[in-house]
């Protein structure tokens, strides 16, 4: 019997919530933090507003929130419900993990990679970067994981066909519109993203990531909220892209290439 299965299966996903919400508490430190490229571990956490540090009785993932009545104990001044939205979903994100893969090595991989990719998807929702202190060394872990996972050739591959399809798609961009059409964070990204997930659920990252972008931008269009060339932030979508390669994609390539007819 592995160390693993000395836990019940119930209790493992209940023991990958809570570290999630701690998790998704830290993940608020450093969405407030890394864009003003400040320390996310010092000074500790303090009221945004009256800058009062806050007890750790009042730091409880979620529930403080809800006790505090969404306010500051020392000023009274609300607290963005963004913070208990952060810690509940990346909570449920590392329960899901578990769900999926069991209490494996594998989930394990895959669980490092949720907090990261929620505060991913918020700072670029809020500032349109995504940070090179998270891209930079997912690609370190990418590289070293997706080897675990797929075999060296597999990450090498995808991490080539990430970054490098990006960049190329960047670089046409720019020749032929004279401005930056995408971001360098987008393509440390889905370099990162293809080493970690191998060359053949990258793709599923690029083409979701894609049409999910497109469909919001139409979307935005149609109701007269974005205009044509109004920039938008793809980091969200091709981290939702991700999950969905996560969790379904081996299926999705499986059903493609079935009805491709292609032997597997």
């Amino acid at each position: 019997m592995s160390g693993f299965e000395l836990v019940p299966f119930w209790l493992w996903v209940v023991l990958a919530t809570v570290l999630g919400l701690i998790l998704g508490s830290f993940a608020n430190v450093c969405i407030a933090r890394m864009p003003q490229r400040e320390s996310v571990s010092f000074p500790p956490s303090n009221c945004p507003k009256c800058h009062t540090p806050i007890k750790a009785v009042d730091n409880i993932p979620v529930l403080s929130w809800v006790l505090l009545g969404g306010k500051c104990r020392a000023c009274s001044e609300p607290i963005s419900i963004k913070y208990p939205v952060v810690e509940t979903a990346t909570g449920l994100l590392m329960a899901a993990t578990v769900l999926k893969f069991g209490p494996t090595v594998e989930a394990v991989l895959h669980m490092v990679l949720m907090p990261p990719l929620v505060i991913i998807t918020v700072i670029d929702i809020e500032h349109q970067i995504i940070p090179d202190r998270i891209t930079l060394p997912g690609i370190l872990y990418g590289l070293a994981a997706g080897s675990y996972l797929h075999g060296w050739f597999d990450t090498v591959v995808g991490f080539v066909a990430g970054g490098g399809s990006f960049l190329l798609l960047a670089e046409v961009y720019l020749r032929t519109r004279g401005v930056q059409g995408m971001g360098g964070g987008d393509i440390k990204y889905i370099a990162a993203a293809g080493a970690f997930l191998g060359w053949q659920q990258v793709l599923v990252v690029i083409f979701g990531g894609s049409l999910l972008g497109a469909l919001f931008g139409a979307l935005g269009m149609s109701v007269k909220k974005i205009k044509f060339l109004t920039r938008i932030p793809f980091g969200p979508f091709l981290v939702l892209a991700t999950l969905i390669s996560i969790f379904y994609g081996k299926e999705m390539i499986s059903l493609y290439l079935e009805l491709a007819g292609v032997k597997q």
